[in-house]
């Protein structure tokens, strides 16, 4: 089920929010460092963590699926937002040259049909990141926060879901050790967590990242077969 966009962009406003968006954003400029003359989509609920690539990118849009709804984004701009169905993107074959996707993958109902979307407008080359929440973590334990919600994943479990769905994985990464509490004296130390948990705790992190890349060959064999099922007569079909 997804969750409300309201409700997302009012966790982000919190001082916990504030320190979620900071922590995951680290490790997502990590991961992309320089995404200069690139055009990027944010799937999801991705509008927090799209800011820092606005002023390096050529360009940047967010998608928010239908049933999570929509809100302006950036709210210092025009709008840069749009409401579409994830299963039916409104771009054309490789528009994208990076998809970031957050709050997504956890909270879809039809994940093939939305990861071949995703497949279909990246460029040949390009590269996905999704975040999702670890199911060892006690974020995912606790339903005060957005990651409390969907289905999380361990780190094995989101690398076989993008292989199983034409992605190549081979980066990952994990952020946010500090507890899911609204408290300032440990919201305040969740820098220093952060180092200590990346150091020694990486399998508790309150999500996990994963970056990919598209499966060029396998996937245009994939979308073959699809197209031959689909347009199978029904006669044959009984036979």
């Amino acid at each position: 089920m997804w969750t409300d966009a309201v409700d997302l962009r009012d966790f982000y406003a919190s001082g916990l929010g504030r320190v979620t968006r900071r922590m995951i954003g680290r490790r997502i400029r990590a991961l992309w460092p320089d995404v200069r003359g690139s055009n990027i989509l944010g799937l999801g609920y991705a509008a927090p963590f799209l800011g820092v690539f606005r002023a390096e990118a050529q360009r940047v849009l967010a998608l928010m699926p239908a049933a999570q709804g929509v809100l302006h984004w950036p709210s210092d701009a025009p709008n840069l937002a749009l409401l579409a169905e994830e299963t039916m993107l409104p771009f054309t074959d490789r528009s994208f040259d990076r998809i970031l996707m957050v709050h997504a993958l956890e909270c879809a109902e039809r994940v093939r049909p939305m990861m071949r979307e995703i497949w279909r407008v990246l460029a040949d080359g390009g590269r996905l990141i999704v975040v999702a929440p670890n199911r060892k973590g006690i974020w995912a334990q606790l339903e005060r926060t957005p990651f409390g919600h969907g289905r999380p994943y361990t780190p094995a479990q989101l690398s076989r879901t993008l292989r199983e769905t034409m992605f190549t994985p081979y980066r990952s990464a994990a952020a946010l050790y500090v507890p899911p509490i609204r408290s300032r004296m440990l919201l305040s130390s969740a820098g220093a967590m952060e180092e200590i948990g990346q150091r020694w705790f990486t399998s508790f992190a309150g999500v996990v990242l994963c970056e990919a890349s598209k499966q060029i060959f396998a996937g245009q064999l994939a979308w073959t077969v699809e197209r031959q099922r689909a347009y199978l007569p029904a006669s044959a079909a009984v036979r």
